[in-house]
């Protein structure tokens, strides 16, 4: 079980190493079985690339998570829009690194099986998100 971060576009991102020891406990608390975790933190232009090629979206995001294995043996590529989430930051008037740290979250857990297409969804992944903010920034 391994959680690996690529910088395809500069970001900052303080204690990687308890970062991603936390991850694997999120993974854990929510019986998720994995081998891999590939965060890949990237640009506007890199991340509509990828939306438009894969998922048929014509537009930027902020994040894109694909399993490449099963729910039982999850293998994930997570797809990070450094720019997006600071754009996000600045519009949802809350910190970068909060951000970041929720949208990496927010991967993890989509890769356990959390949606957000319906507004029900989306309320219970902004509620997952909350706790696991929570959790990670308690334990500073």
């Amino acid at each position: 079980m391994s959680v690996s971060f690529h910088y395809l576009f500069p970001v900052k991102i303080k204690a990687i190493k308890k970062l991603k020891v936390f991850i694997n406990k999120l993974m854990i608390i929510e019986d998720a079985s994995y081998s891999s975790l590939a965060y890949i933190f990237c640009s506007d232009e890199y991340i509509t690339e990828i939306n438009t090629n894969f998922l048929k979206h014509d537009y930027t995001t902020d994040i894109i998570t694909f399993n490449m294995g099963d729910k039982n043996a999850i293998e994930g590529e997570i797809y990070i829009s450094v720019e997006t989430v600071r754009e996000n930051a600045s519009l949802f008037n809350t910190g970068f690194s909060e951000e970041l740290h929720r949208v990496i979250f927010h991967g993890a857990l989509h890769l356990c099986g959390y949606k957000d297409k319906s507004k029900k969804d989306a309320v219970l992944m902004r509620q997952m998100e909350d706790k696991y903010l929570d959790l990670y920034f308690k334990n500073k």
